[in-house]
């Protein structure tokens, strides 16, 4: 989502290895040091823009979905959209859904937000990718980016997502989209029975592909999703993206991940940050979302009322919130990181060298891993449940 990769790997590498445009970087770091040269803590650095709910799949860690009919056909107008950009005043613009690619008019507000000069990654499964690509909805531009998810191997990705043939798809859709000049990047949640070496194996086909760059994430305990068992608790995350993120290859493979260094560092459990939900906010057909991308606690009808007004002391883990307390998702703690950059020496250089010397050599990691390469992975709830889910989603 947020990039704090901005100072590069240095001097000519820059253009070639950085996973996004200097311009990007250059607007986002002067966008932060204003905030913090006029003493504003609290600032929007992603605006989640959630244009409708409804979508082509039916994943079961997805909250987003478990809406009544008359609520799942509802969705902003261009109009709305722009309006709420602009209210908020971030520099990037996060389109997630439900499915935007479903959104009859996505094309017009990208186009829209594209002419704001804002930076949009416009979120989306894939699986319509292709058509809306071959219908001309979209252009090339260094303002917009395509975030496919892609929640691990095929394998994997197939039963997250509750669907046979998604991963295929969808890396066809990558292709075209890179072959067509388009910036493209994925996003990844990781679950409870999550195989490191697989996530490994599918950074490296990612890579392979021509994605400009990586986002990972922990799911979150959606109330309303369907699997609750699946979800990650605190130290499990630690572990696995330890192992994970740990020992990184190195040479024309070397991983590139959209993300801040220092979030994917407290990931693997070597910093602790603080929630900030307030560098994500979140508007949809309700309004401005109390307080952020992942709880739903009320709305607000203005941004001005949505950070005045709502109680930040009451979430976060140190707030003692049960619902947060094993949250560990880019959305709240990835605005921390890039809060840390910019507001401390020890901040701006941890970025530094956690970009520069980023294998993390760890023979304990290495030695988890290969443990792990002997056991059984892969899904092990019944695959029935990914066949009924498929089929409910088609009788829609």
């Amino acid at each position: 989502m947020v990039n704090c990769n901005w100072f590069g790997k240095l001097p000519h590498s820059v253009a070639n290895s950085m996973p996004v445009p200097i311009s990007q970087m250059w607007t986002v770091a002067s966008y932060v040091l204003g905030k913090r040269l006029h003493g504003q803590d609290r600032y929007p650095l992603v605006l989640m823009l959630e244009p409708l709910f409804r979508c082509n799949l039916a994943c079961a860690g997805c909250g987003k979905i478990q809406y009544p009919a008359h609520i799942l056909k509802r969705q902003l107008t261009v109009d709305q959209c722009v309006a709420a950009v602009q209210e908020c005043g971030a520099p990037m613009v996060s389109i997630p859904g439900g499915e935007p690619l479903l959104h009859p008019e996505i094309g017009d507000i990208v186009r829209q937000l594209v002419r704001l000069k804002k930076y949009v990654y416009l979120c989306t499964n894939a699986l319509l990718l292709k058509e809306r690509l071959d219908q001309g909805v979209f252009q090339p531009s260094k303002y917009l980016s395509f975030s496919v998810h892609m929640d691990g191997t095929e394998e994997h990705h197939d039963f997250a997502v509750c669907r046979e043939g998604t991963y295929v798809k969808a890396a066809q859709a990558i292709r075209q989209a890179v072959d067509m000049g388009f910036r493209v990047t994925t996003n990844t949640t990781l679950f409870e029975n999550a195989d490191p070496n697989a996530v490994r194996r599918f950074f490296d086909d990612m890579m392979e592909v021509g994605v400009e760059g990586m986002m990972l994430s922990p799911g979150y305990a959606y109330d309303k999703a369907p699997d609750q068992k699946s979800f990650l608790q605190r130290r499990k995350t630690n572990e696995l993206f330890d192992m994970i993120l740990s020992n990184r290859r190195e040479g024309k493979r070397r991983w590139r991940f959209n993300m801040s260094p220092l979030f994917l560092e407290f990931l693997m459990g070597k910093r602790e940050y603080e929630c900030t939900p307030w560098g994500t906010p979140t508007y949809n057909i309700f309004g401005w979302q109390r307080p952020c991308y992942l709880l739903q606690e009320g709305y607000t009808d203005t941004f001005e009322e949505l950070m005045e007004d709502t109680q930040w002391s009451r979430y976060g883990r140190a707030s003692g919130n049960s619902k947060c307390a094993n949250c560990m998702v880019h959305c709240g703690y990835e605005p921390s990181a890039v809060h840390h950059t910019f507001n401390s020496l020890s901040g701006f250089w941890g970025t530094v060298k956690a970009t520069l010397f980023d294998s993390y050599k760890n023979p304990g990691a290495q030695d988890r891993l290969a443990e792990e390469s002997r056991k059984p992975h892969g899904p092990l709830r019944d695959l029935v449940q990914v066949t009924v889910a498929s089929e409910l989603v088609a009788a829609e």
